[in-house]
């Protein structure tokens, strides 16, 4: 995990593994989570990635959860030094969308809950097409210049007003998206692989893939006749009722079995080793959770490894 990559066009390093924080405040209460913070920092990981929306979903939260959870853990540990923080703006209740007064905004609330005068990398959480790339990329270089943000990203944006925002930046000197958070695994590639890949590509940025296990159905532990007590159990398990699912869960267990390794280790082995993607990005509600993910620093998958587990996933 000490083995840190560039970041894109960045000047960020990050470790292999960018740890989510989406479960802060959800499935992991406070103690939990600042368990997982120091296991995963213990263990040479660097990179914790949120937004500000995290965990408006839960009853009775409003959004910023894991933005306080973390704040409050880096205050405590007195480490902000030695982490890199990334979070989004556009999708918090309060602070929806990307007209430049709501990020101005949605960035000091930011900045107030993760006890920090900078985000290290301050992602467009779900673009916002009502806004010209224009202003985005103009609200986002201001915050770039007043020290609050090290680095810009995109999210969940399509290839056009990616490949125009990019465009745009470079002709005006701009700070310029460096890299792009993207729905990308094993059972999920048409979502990536394709049009918005060639441009991630063709402009250098770097690809973080969310849901890397698709909310933990390719650890393996969902299996037919199987129940998983998760609070993502329902999503993760649709996987088994499709052609592709148990297909990639054999494939999984045959090259699993070979390395010793775990399936999930092996599966975002797999991510990490697709073309343009930087760091996979998975999390954990629990410390037990975590050296499955680690592992994934240590294994080096064959070509023909790599070759079977993408025609299983095809």
């Amino acid at each position: 995990m000490t083995d840190l990559r560039k970041l894109g066009t960045s000047d960020l390093h990050v470790s292999p593994l960018a740890l989510g924080g989406n479960v802060f405040g959800w499935g992991a209460d406070e103690a939990q989570s600042f368990a997982v913070l120091d296991a995963y920092t213990a263990a040479g990981g660097n990179f914790i990635d949120t937004a500000d929306s995290y965990t408006a979903w839960v009853d009775g939260n409003e959004g910023g959860e894991s933005e306080t959870i973390i704040g409050d853990w880096v205050a405590s540990r007195g480490n902000r030094s030695d982490v890199l923080i990334a979070t989004k703006v556009a999708s918090h209740p309060k602070r929806k969308g990307l007209a430049p007064a709501n990020i101005k905004a949605a960035v000091e609330d930011s900045l107030r809950r993760l006890c920090t005068d900078y985000i290290d990398l301050y992602y467009t959480h779900v673009d916002d097409p009502s806004v010209s790339v224009e202003d985005i990329v103009t609200t986002l270089d201001q915050l770039v210049k007043e020290g609050k943000v090290r680095a810009v990203a995109a999210s969940q944006i399509g290839p056009e007003r990616l490949s125009e925002s990019v465009t745009f930046a470079e002709k005006e000197g701009l700070a310029r998206y460096a890299a792009l958070q993207v729905n990308y695994n094993l059972v999920s590639r048409d979502s990536y692989e394709g049009e918005l890949r060639d441009v991630v590509a063709r402009h250098g940025l770097a690809a973080v893939p969310f849901f890397s296990l698709a909310r933990g159905f390719l650890t393996g532990k969902y299996r037919p006749g199987t129940t998983v007590e998760s609070v993502r159990s329902e999503g993760a398990a649709e996987y088994l009722n499709t052609d592709r699912g148990p297909r990639v869960l054999a494939a999984l267990d045959r090259v699993a079995g070979a390395h010793g390794a775990e399936v999930a280790t092996v599966a975002l082995a797999w991510l990490a080793a697709q073309p343009t993607v930087a760091v996979p990005l998975a999390s954990a509600r629990t410390v037990e959770q975590l050296p499955s993910l680690l592992a994934v620093a240590d294994l080096e998958l064959t070509p023909e490894e790599l070759a079977e587990l993408t025609a299983a996933s095809a």
